[in-house]
This record gives structure tokens, C-alpha cells and sequence, in this order.
């Protein structure tokens, strides 16, 4: 056999070696022992051989999580064959029949053949008490089982003729055992590029714009955006779409606005245009274009929302892919692409603008400078930090997370206003992307950040190396004022973590992240139709099988709302489509209402412009604390489910247009109170409120509870007048040595019952005696 033969029948053999180097084609032949990768690289012919201990095409089946299987409940029916059994032996003993049934139970001949067909001892327990109770409960067996009961009580029968009878009752309890092949092949999500096969009927080249932030990537890939016919830019957050949108239009290129709660047609008759912006998650992956934008593409491992980019990278029918993000994940891109057989050329950019990690604190507020950009990571220190600036005559922007688009936009040009005596901004990582803003120092108030780990609850992390640099990278940006940008932190002992954690380098992208699609879920509803839609997809990702480049993305929050609408009559289409809605579960107001638009969607009845307004109480007045502020914000997210909700049943929400209406007066509601925040923490503070940020979470039964003992948050506040820790400094309880090491001890995560060290308890003694000293 000739080499070009062998290597023609190899490629016939293995379809995802689409490209061989004839360079390597010795390398190929002489070692098969480690799966390897050739994928072309470089415009000469040159390959890169990848050697991967990653299992592509792994036809094992790890055994099913059977603590999902929720066993259905049977109603017991008179036998057709009426009393026959009877009649032709006699009635059964109950006492003797426990005795036997109990035997078969004991029996491990049998539990080891019921586990050979699906019922391990969990599930085999479960089917055994309830065919126990079946048999022992109903009046009238049928015929076959009941004779042979009789002669098993009496001696004539083997006690393992039971186990035809048992595994009849177990398939109907768990009819998951009669379909698990079915189930498994629903499930496997070993080949997610198989499914877009518009994609995979062209051959599209993608370009990897590699770099940091501020360093013109997304802009080349914009350049060529605006030269094509036609293309779609696929962006993470609304900001950054209705960005590219106005751009777009502004240098001449009709270009539409697709999120998921807002729809805008350059066009009067809503003709569609040649090109769109839109968020990640409403992006078509069956119209084709020339170009299309992949922004912030290492966000592909993001837990929840990973899954969005692995659908736009596999399945966007254009001719090119300009992917976007950090050089962390140009690897994990090649390998992806090496599995669909397209090419990947890497353009590397450098920063625009340098920034450098300053050698000190700034350790007062006292020593803020114009430009300056306070980095938290809560909504409390957020309040806090800002009453402590605007206390030293010092006017501030804030901007956080649950901020209407149009009030952050607005608080990023009153900052970015040169005119505009506001030269301070205090906000949260929200600055990460998709504002502009003209910062000359990031200055971290600390380096943890809450979390939710996989089981729902709240931890304390700190910040990796990628979210410090794309944070970091918003000082001194090419376009500001400011062409060079420093970082520090506020309190000392976090300037050489933070050091430590600049210095280490990215995490690379090893995982992309997938999600059960309706038509899955459906195709498992016809399979168990008695199963909730909660249980549904927890069977899915328990069965589910994914090779070593993809994950099944969290789904916490799917499983929370399914839960919470179960007990509403919904087809389980528009149950689906209603689990999907992005909503902050956080708020027991938004959580309400979303109950109430679902119960109201059941009934057919529509959910109409008065209806609303009646729910949510407009119109509504300026806040008069943080509590009211916190709820307008509420309020609009609600207006913002609706909009979603319209988009996807416009029969049953048909007023999108005066809920838009109302939600941009309810965004000027909403700046004009973050503008006189410190006023609000004021009147808050004079009501006792003890968390400014949270307290709506303070009433829900949503928040987990703390433990009476064990230690809540240390919230230091340097210097905030009237706040606990400056009272027990100055009354000399408390020293602020002693203050600084407990702010350290529970930031490495103080636990229940720890002991106080010596140096602190020693410290509290010499506060005491402090005390103690006459003047």
C-alpha cells in the first residue's frame, strides 16, 4: 500500500482529521499509541502535532444518578380476571406471604439479578416496599401472580418465582428502566457540532483576535464587521450590542438590535437588515451571513451562561467567525475548531495604553485623586464607600450591577464629563466591560468577591487573575483622558495579594459549557410523562455523557424556577420557555411576580398594559431610602421579564410597547435617586436599617438563614462616622491593630468556633486596660 493511499483510507476512517501534513504523515503511521491532533497552523504547510490525553469518543456510559428516579405512583385496579385466582387455589395468608416476600427480598441471587437490569439497591429497594404494599394491600391480584403466591405459601413454588411479577412492577414505578437506552441516546452531547448542520455544510474560516483589554481587538473585528454585506455581532451584555448598534448606524451601515427584551428595525416596516447586534444568547444559528463577531469568547466556560458561546462558535453560518478575547483561550479555540475541520488564524494584539501596579495603598479616603475608581465587590460597601466620599466633599458615580443600562450609562458620562464636577467613582466589577470610562487609577477596596458554589449557597473567593487584569485594564484606556493607568488597592495587607495575583498567568480555557435544548427535554417527557420538568432535566444531566471539551452548564436556576411554577397546568413547551427566563431569584418581588405572570399565563388570560401597572403599583414615586431604591430597581427587572416574555408570547403579552413606555420613566426614577444616593443612605441609616443593600432578602425565605453562632461578614468601615468598629476604637475596646487582623482572619475564611489567637486576644486585653487607665 502506497503512503498516499494509507493516508487517503485514514482520513476516510477518522472524518475529524480533516487536514494531514504529508510532513507528518510519517509520524502519523510509525506511532497511533496516543490519540494525536495535526492541526494546520501556518500558511506554508507547516502542522502542529497535539497530543491529548482527552477521551473524544468515549462510548462508556457512567452508571445513572438513581436518586433523581422519582418512583410514580400506581392506582390499584380491580383485576380483569376477577376472582379466578381464588377460586382455583385458595385465599393467601398475608402473614405467610410476608414471610415469603420478605425472603425474596433477602435474596441476593435476585438483588444481583435486579441490578443487572437496572435496579441498583437503592431503586430495588424502592420497588421492593412498594410491590410489598401492592400485593399486601390489593383485594383482588390477578390471577397468574396470585397462584403463584399460593404455591410458593404452601410450599409448591420457588420463592424466585416472584421476580417476573417484581420486575413487571418495578418498570411500571420507574418506566425509566424500560426506555434507559433511549434516555442515554437523548442525552449524549459527545458531538454538539453535528448539531448545526448549516454550519457544517460550508467551510468557514475563523479569525482568534487575541489580547488584553484596550487593546484594539474587538475594534479590527468590528472594522471588518462594517466592510461586509451582511453580518451579526454576538456580544455578552446589552451594553456592548446596543454599542456596536449605534456605531453601526452612525458610520452608515443599517444595523438592527436583538436582546432578549428589546427588538429595534432600522427599517419602518421592521424589514430586516443585512446587519445585527445582539446579545450571545438570541443569535441565529440557521441565517447566513458574511461576517460574524464572537465577542468575549473565554467566557465559553462560564457555568451558566457558557453554552451560548459554544452554540455561536459551533453553529453561526458565516463565511468568516472573527472570535474576540483573551489569548488564554486561542488553544482551547483551535482544538474546538479542530473537531469541526476549519482553520484558525490568531492575530495577537498588545495593550494600547500601559497601566502599572503602583508599590502603595491608598489607605484613606482622604487620599482619593480625579480619575480614581474604588472597586467593590457588594452593594454595602458600595453605600458605604460613597456616603465616606461624598462626606469629604467629594462628589462620586456609582455604578453596580443592578442598575437599569440607562442609569449606569448615565452615571458613566456624568464621571467621564470633564466639565462635570464628579471626578470619583466608586462601583462594582460591573466596570469589567461594556461601559467606556475615563479612570486613571483602579484602586480594589477588597480582593473577595461572593459566590454561589454548585449546591446554591454563598461563598467568599478571591478574584482570579482574569477578572483582576479585565478589571485592572479599565485605567488609562486608549480613548480616555488618561493614557496611562496604575492599580493599588485601599488597604495595605491586599497590595501584595493582589501583586501575587497579577503576576500568575490566565487560567487557560480547557472547557466549553452545554445545555439541554427543548426538543431534548421534550423527547425525555414522552419517554416519562409523569416526571416533573425539574426531574426531567436532572435525569438528563445525570445521564448525559459529554467528551473531555465540554461540561453541562449549572442548572440551579432552571431547577428553581421549574419548582417554583410545577404546581401551575403549562404545557411543558411554554414551561420550558418560562424556566429560561433571565430572572435575579435574589428578589422575592421579581420571584413573586413571575409567579403571578405565570398562574395568569395558565388561565389564557392576557397579561395586559392595567394588569401590570396594578402589580407593580404604578406609577411609583422617587425613592426616599435605599429600601425604595432596591425595589424600583426590582420593579424594573420585572418590566424587563415582561418585555422578555413578549418576545416569546405576544399573544399573552401584548402591550411590549407601553411596558417600554413606562420602563424608560422608571430608569429616569431611578438615576435621579442614585444621584442623591447619599441622601437615601442617610434617611436609611436614620431608620436603623442595618444592610443597606439587601433588604428585600432580609423578608424572603429565599436567603439562607445564618446559624445563631457562627461568624457573619466583617464590614470595616474606615472611619465612617457612627459606624460599630469606629465607636469601639474610640471608646478603646477595640484597637485598630486588632481591627486590621480580625478584617484579615476573616478574609481567609473564618470558620464556627475557631478560637481568637493569642496576638488578638492579648491585643483586646490591652484595649481593656487601655480602658481601664485614668486620663
Amino acid at each position: 500500500m502506497t503512503m498516499n493511499r494509507y493516508i487517503f483510507l485514514l482520513t476516510r476512517v477518522q472524518p475529524r482529521v480533516r487536514q494531514i501534513s504529508f510532513r507528518n504523515a510519517a509520524a502519523s503511521v510509525a506511532d497511533l499509541s496516543q490519540p494525536r491532533r495535526i492541526i494546520p497552523m501556518y500558511g506554508d504547510g507547516r502542522t502542529l502535532t497535539i497530543i491529548s490525553n482527552r477521551n473524544f469518543s468515549s462510548s462508556s456510559s457512567r452508571p445513572p444518578d438513581t436518586s433523581l428516579f422519582v418512583p410514580v405512583d400506581i392506582k390499584s385496579e380491580f383485576s380483569g380476571d376477577g376472582t379466578v385466582g381464588v377460586e382455583l387455589t385458595q385465599p393467601l395468608d398475608k402473614s405467610e406471604l410476608l414471610k415469603a416476600l420478605n425472603k425474596f427480598y433477602k435474596r441476593k441471587e435476585m438483588q444481583k439479578l435486579a441490578s443487572e437490569h437496572g435496579l441498583d439497591a437503592r431503586l430495588f429497594h424502592q420497588a421492593f416496599i412498594s410491590f410489598r404494599k401492592y400485593v399486601l394491600e390489593t383485594e383482588t391480584l390477578g390471577a397468574d401472580l396470585h397462584i403463584t403466591l399460593s404455591d410458593i405459601c404452601c410450599g409448591a413454588g420457588h420463592i424466585d418465582d416472584i421476580y417476573p411479577y417484581f420486575m413487571r412492577h418495578a418498570k411500571q414505578i420507574f418506566p425509566m428502566l424500560d426506555c434507559m437506552d433511549d434516555l442515554r441516546k437523548i442525552s449524549d452531547l459527545r458531538v454538539p457540532a453535528n448539531w448545526y448542520p448549516e454550519a457544517r455544510a460550508i467551510q468557514r474560516k475563523v479569525i482568534f483576535h487575541a489580547g488584553p483589554t484596550n487593546s484594539g481587538k474587538t475594534y479590527h473585528a468590528i472594522q471588518r464587521y462594517l466592510e461586509a454585506k451582511s453580518a451579526v455581532y454576538c456580544g455578552p451584555l446589552k451594553l456592548l450590542a446596543h454599542e456596536i448598534f449605534e456605531k453601526s448606524n452612525n458610520a452608515g451601515v443599517p444595523c438592527d438590535l436583538v436582546t432578549g427584551e428589546e427588538r429595534s428595525f432600522v427599517d419602518a416596516d421592521g424589514k430586516p437588515s443585512n446587519h445585527v447586534a445582539c446579545t450571545i444568547e438570541m443569535c441565529s444559528v440557521t441565517n447566513p451571513y458574511e461576517v460574524a463577531v464572537i465577542d468575549e469568547i473565554q467566557m465559553i466556560r462560564d457555568p451558566s451562561r457558557g453554552w451560548a458561546w459554544t452554540r455561536a462558535l459551533l453553529g453561526l453560518c458565516a463565511n468568516e467567525i472573527h472570535v474576540c478575547g483573551e489569548a488564554a483561550a486561542e488553544c482551547f479555540v483551535r482544538e474546538l475548531m479542530y473537531t469541526t475541520g476549519e482553520e484558525v488564524e490568531v492575530r495577537s494584539y498588545e495593550r494600547l495604553t500601559p497601566f502599572s501596579l503602583m508599590d502603595h495603598a491608598v489607605e484613606s479616603l482622604d487620599n482619593l485623586q480625579p480619575g480614581d475608581c474604588i472597586v467593590c465587590f457588594s452593594k454595602n460597601d458600595i453605600y458605604s464607600i460613597s456616603r465616606q466620599v461624598e462626606a469629604r466633599g467629594l462628589e462620586c458615580a456609582v455604578i453596580y450591577g443592578s442598575l437599569p443600562p440607562g442609569t449606569k450609562l448615565s452615571q458613566a458620562k456624568k464621571f467621564n464629563d470633564p466639565v462635570d464636577p464628579c471626578k470619583i467613582l466608586v462601583a462594582t466589577d460591573a466596570i469589567g466591560m461594556g461601559l467606556n470610562l475615563s479612570i486613571r487609577r483602579i484602586i480594589f477596596n477588597s480582593l473577595l468577591k461572593p459566590s454561589v458554589n454548585e449546591k446554591g449557597e454563598k461563598d467568599m473567593d478571591t478574584i482570579s487573575t482574569s477578572q483582576a487584569l479585565q478589571i485592572a485594564g479599565r485605567a488609562g484606556r486608549f480613548s480616555s483622558a488618561f493614557r496611562e493607568g496604575e492599580v493599588t488597592t485601599m488597604h495595605r495587607d491586599d497590595l501584595p495579594m493582589l501583586k501575587e495575583i497579577m503576576s500568575r498567568p490566565v487560567d487557560p480555557v480547557e472547557m466549553a459549557g452545554l445545555h439541554p435544548t427543548a426538543e431534548q427535554i421534550e423527547m425525555f417527557a414522552y419517554h416519562l410523562p409523569e416526571a416533573t420538568l425539574s426531574n426531567l432535566i436532572e435525569i438528563f444531566v445525570s445521564l448525559s455523557q459529554v467528551d473531555g471539551l465540554y461540561f453541562v452548564c449549572n442548572i440551579e436556576d432552571f431547577k428553581f424556577l421549574a419548582d417554583m411554577i410545577q404546581h401551575i397546568p403549562l404545557n411543558l413547551r411554554s414551561r420550558y420557555v418560562f424556566c429560561t427566563a433571565p430572572i435575579n431569584k435574589k428578589q422575592p418581588f421579581v420571584c413573586t411576580t413571575f409567579l403571578k405572570f405565570a398562574r395568569q399565563f395558565s388561565r389564557d388570560e392576557p397579561l395586559t398594559f392595567d394588569w401590570v401597572c396594578r402589580h407593580v403599583g404604578w406609577p411609583l414615586v422617587p425613592p426616599k431610602n435605599i429600601k425604595d431604591l432596591v425595589h424600583l430597581e426590582a420593579v424594573h427587572d420585572v418590566l424587563d421579564l415582561y418585555l422578555w416574555l413578549s418576545y416569546r408570547f405576544m399573544d399573552m403579552f401584548p402591550d411590549a410597547n407601553r411596558v417600554r413606555d413606562i420602563q424608560r420613566e422608571l430608569d429616569d426614577i431611578i438615576q435621579a435617586g442614585v444621584h442623591n444616593i447619599t441622601r437615601l443612605i442617610r434617611a436609611t441609616e436614620a431608620h436603623g436599617s442595618e444592610n443597606l443593600a439587601e433588604p428585600q432578602m432580609q423578608a424572603s425565605g429565599q436567603a439562607r438563614r445564618r446559624p445563631r453562632g457562627t461568624p457573619g461578614p466583617l464590614v470595616v468601615d474606615a472611619g465612617g462616622v457612627g459606624s460599630l468598629s469606629s465607636r469601639l476604637v474610640q471608646e478603646g475596646r477595640l484597637t485598630r491593630e486588632l481591627l486590621q487582623q480580625l478584617q484579615r482572619e476573616w478574609s481567609q475564611g473564618a470558620q464556627p468556633g475557631r478560637t481568637m489567637g493569642k496576638q488578638a486576644k492579648g491585643s483586646m486585653a490591652k484595649g481593656k486596660a487601655a480602658k481601664k487607665k485614668p486620663k
